[in-house]
């Protein structure tokens, strides 16, 4: 019994200052701010504001049918190689429709780069290239000063999903 009541004794000295180097550390940090609620309250309108930017899944042909114009009018030959089913991804807790497809594209280099910068800037603006391979091709144009390049990318468009999926 003498034994126990060392050993708690012992115990409490050691939470003892446990304690008091805890004090020591709250002492040093910094009160919170005063309006914390409100810039929580600011950043959650915020957030789902962004997240409203996100438009509803789109039609993949008009997806396609975009793609395919933007590279008529930069001058580039495309061609949409795989598409996928639009899938449902959890991103940050979140849940997003993705529809992917590998697009191959065949130009000058001016003329590609002009094509992936109206890609990246053009609705919808939710469209990505997750991944963009270039090459240039070893067969000569018509014209023989012309060098064609051809890239290949991975494109993925982000999209809200339907409202059961959520």
């Amino acid at each position: 019994m003498v034994s126990d009541y060392l050993q708690e004794r012992r115990d409490n000295k050691v939470l003892d200052s446990r304690i008091v180097e805890t004090e020591q550390i709250l002492a040093l940090m910094p009160p919170p701010p005063s309006d914390l609620e409100l810039r929580l309250s600011a950043a959650q309108l915020d957030f789902e504001s962004a997240r409203q930017e996100f438009p509803e899944p789109l039609n993949t042909t008009g997806i396609i049918d975009g793609i395919l114009r933007i590279a008529d009018e930069t001058g580039v030959k495309a061609i949409p190689m795989v598409t996928q089913p639009w899938t449902v991804e959890d991103i940050s807790d979140y849940h997003y429709s993705v529809f992917r497809l590998s697009v191959t594209a065949t130009g000058t280099f001016t003329r590609l780069a002009g094509f992936i910068n109206r890609l990246e800037s053009a609705e919808p603006r939710t469209l990505v290239i997750e991944s963009l391979v270039a090459n240039r091709i070893t067969e000569t144009a018509e014209e023989e000063d012309i060098v064609l390049f051809e890239a290949r990318m991975e494109i993925a468009v982000y999209a809200r999903p339907a409202l059961d999926e959520e």
